[in-house]
């Protein structure tokens, strides 16, 4: 991993976790100290990709940590309902006991629909200045039945459908379930600052399903202990994934040049997006 990358994804993931943690210490209550488990540890992607674009735009750094740690309640959200025994039933998650076996199934759920609902009050912050509007119908519309609900709803009928997917199927489901948040996160400095936010979303479009690529490598070549959840899940449930399609060879050749494609994307922005870049390498380098 690229050092100042690193130092950047780590700083964004502090800053982060620092304000969610803020906003919910005054809370005595069992569901914001499960909000709180939720939100802990992970790689902080979004919040950096919001961060990062919003330097890019001339964005101060303050403005952008309210939408920064937004996307990754949001996020934490959707992975708290995704681990419910009605969903994928995990007991782990960032190699912790997941939310509904730390606490009980209705704290999870409450505490999933409670960081949703922080997410477009950070969003809607008015420290985040004149387009916040235009960012929480952004977030509303990449969070829901269009994006990442829409591709968690398509991942379940497939679990069940008489024929698997194809490579186009599957390729629309994860736009939705994994890119749609990742290609908001890239794209909300650039609506910030009222800027033209096409060419990070071009980015974000290659990454994210670069991202979802990496994931179902993991799946087959990860190691459960670095990934903090059970691995070869999928490959049992007989699910379609990119590599159960293009096979494990084409799949990593695949993902290598949606990274190129999300790099080139950037080149509006020249060398001061050389830590976008890097982050579009790590997608495919990291092993969690």
């Amino acid at each position: 991993m690229a050092e100042g990358f690193a130092a950047a994804l780590a700083q964004a993931g502090r800053e982060t976790q620092g304000l969610l943690r803020e906003r919910l210490s005054g809370h005595d209550l069992p569901v914001a100290r499960a909000m709180e488990h939720a939100v802990a540890g992970g790689k902080g992607l979004r919040g950096f990709l919001v961060l990062e674009g919003a330097r890019l735009h001339g964005v101060t750094r303050a403005a952008a940590l309210l939408p920064a740690a937004g996307i990754e309640a949001l996020h934490a959200y959707s992975l708290v309902h995704d681990d419910l025994p009605a969903m994928d039933d995990d007991d782990l998650r960032r190699g912790r006991p997941t939310v509904h076996v730390a606490w009980d199934e209705a704290t999870a759920i409450l505490a999933g629909d409670a960081l949703q609902t922080l997410a477009f009050e950070l969003c809607a912050d008015p420290d985040v200045g004149p387009h916040r509007a235009d960012l929480c119908l952004s977030l509303a519309r990449a969070a829901g039945i269009a994006g990442m609900v829409g591709g968690q709803a398509r991942d379940i009928m497939a679990e069940t459908a008489a024929m698997p997917l194809d490579i186009d199927q599957i390729t629309v489901l994860q736009q939705g379930k994994t890119g749609a948040l990742i290609r908001w996160s890239a794209e909300a400095g650039a609506v910030m600052a009222g800027a033209d936010p096409r060419p990070l979303g071009r980015y974000a479009a290659a990454l994210g399903l670069a991202f979802q690529i990496a994931d179902d490598i993991l799946d087959v070549e990860g190691d459960a202990a670095k990934l903090g959840k059970a691995v070869r899940k999928d490959a049992g449930a007989g699910k379609a994934t990119f590599v159960s399609l293009l096979g494990l060879d084409a799949a990593k050749s695949r993902a290598a040049e949606l990274v190129d494609g999300a790099c080139d994307a950037l080149s509006p922005y020249g060398a001061e997006a050389a830590t976008l870049r890097d982050a579009a390498r790590f997608v495919i380098a990291r092993d969690n």
